[in-house]
């Protein structure tokens, strides 16, 4: 496999596409190397005709198999213990700059993506955040261009109705999260209410494994109250602001029980509060940081 080849060019779209359709960072690597596979084993075939068009090749690939995946996975979520939150992925400030990605991959959107059936939520993934056109989404997912084009709407309708608004200003909303993170850490009560929106939504990913609250907590003064027992209940806790999904957030290290925190502001308040604490969901992204960490020669 060399610079040239085609699946090094697309590896970044192919995680992405599986990724957005997976909701898990540890699947959709998985998802990928299987892909690799299955065009390593394509161009090892000296017979074969030559692929005129890699890209749309290999996100067939990698479509396909993130919906085998994706059904598996549908089955074994239905006996989740608790609320099921999308693995949260660590990104770079600049990813936000990109405004279609960053709302593409963010948490916010994802959420909403798992209110979607597999072949409904492939097809809106190539289509709307892709681009892609509908015979090539049509190859992927088995369907015709036509059924592909009524699924595409009724994908788009569903989705419309249900995403938040995200023409947030990035600098406002890393502001926002920094009071937030501030009053959390100190048990500020008075500086929790004033950083969520009445209506905030508190959920959490324990997976049965770490303590969580199994039900969304609806309103600010239950989730200011909440959090403000936070600061006494862990006063050596260490909150690190992190970049995940295209938005800032914190990674909260409590005498090693971690939690990632992912925020979705609207007119200037959080708006919700996405809490994953199952161990199995945080694993890239401490690999990730600590990497990151790691002393350069």
């Amino acid at each position: 496999m060399t610079e040239a080849d085609p699946f090094v060019t697309h590896r970044s779209l192919l995680f992405t596409v599986a990724y957005e359709m997976l909701g898990s960072a540890a699947d959709a690597e998985d998802v990928v190397q299987e892909t690799w596979l299955r065009w390593a084993d394509r161009l090892a075939q000296p017979e074969a005709a030559p692929v005129q068009d890699p890209r749309a090749y290999l996100v067939r690939i990698v479509t396909r198999q993130a919906l085998n995946r994706l059904r598996t996975l549908a089955r074994r979520r239905e006996d989740y213990v608790g609320e099921w939150l999308p693995e949260p992925l660590l990104t770079a400030p600049d990813v936000a700059e990109d405004v279609e990605l960053a709302e593409s991959v963010s948490m916010a959107m994802l959420t909403v993506l798992e209110t979607l059936g597999p072949t409904e939520r492939a097809v809106f993934v190539l289509r709307e955040v892709f681009d892609t056109p509908y015979d090539e989404i049509a190859a992927a997912v088995g369907k015709t261009s036509a059924a592909v084009r009524q699924i595409a709407t009724r994908a788009r309708n569903h989705v419309a109705a249900r995403r938040p608004r995200v023409d947030v200003d990035r600098t406002e909303q890393q502001a926002v999260v920094e009071r937030f993170l501030a009053a959390v850490q100190t048990g500020d009560l008075q500086g929790l209410l004033d950083a969520l929106a009445p209506d905030v939504v508190l959920l959490a990913d324990g997976g049965g494994v770490a303590n969580a609250i199994r039900k969304p907590l609806a309103g600010a003064e239950p989730v200011a109250r909440l959090l403000a027992n936070f600061a006494l209940y862990a006063p050596t806790a260490t909150v690190e602001p992190v970049w995940l999904n295209g938005a800032p957030g914190a990674r909260i290290d409590a005498e090693g029980e971690l939690t990632a925190v992912s925020l979705v502001v609207e007119d200037g308040r959080i708006t919700r509060i996405l809490a994953m604490r199952n161990p199995a969901k945080l694993t890239s992204i401490d690999e990730e940081i600590a990497l990151s960490r790691v002393p350069r020669p």
